[in-house]
């Protein structure tokens, strides 16, 4: 296959629908806007979130708690996905992306307590639960924050 024999998949391709193109386009005259009102006119229309001066939904609802823009979420993986590696190896963020544990990777990695371990692991990762501390050391291995 060359570069010149590829075409798109049939029926992917549609022909741009031009809006105001007289009566014979079939969308001419009013263009799909209707007769006169906000809708119609040019710069027309509410913003998002407007109500006809209702109060808006956003602000009907009660607030609670707080959400930090600045936080750094972590990718969260079980014990159970880390038998996938042998006995004696070193688990770290770059060996989870190689075996296909995770599918990317940003700010770090959390090890949570779910599932069981067997084989002795040295694992490398941002933080770890209580249980998931437990289960790698009574598994024989080490836990180590980076």
């Amino acid at each position: 296959m060359n570069l010149h024999e590829l075409s798109p998949a049939p029926g992917s391709n549609t022909k741009a629908y031009r809006k105001g193109r007289g009566a014979g386009s079939g969308n001419g005259k009013t263009a799909g806007r209707g007769h006169k009102g906000q809708w119609a006119r040019s710069g027309g229309g509410v913003r998002v979130g407007f109500e006809g001066g209702q109060m808006p939904l956003a602000r009907r609802l009660p607030k609670r708690g707080f959400h930090n823009i600045f936080a750094k979420p972590l990718e969260a993986i079980n014990v159970s996905a880390l038998e996938k590696f042998e006995d004696g190896d070193t688990v770290t963020v770059q060996a989870l992306l190689d075996k296909g544990i995770l599918s990317k990777c940003q700010y770090g990695v959390k090890i949570l307590g779910n599932g069981e371990i067997s084989k002795k692991l040295t694992v490398e990762a941002s933080a770890f639960s209580a249980s998931a501390k437990e289960k790698i050391v009574a598994a024989g291995g080490k836990w180590k924050v980076v």
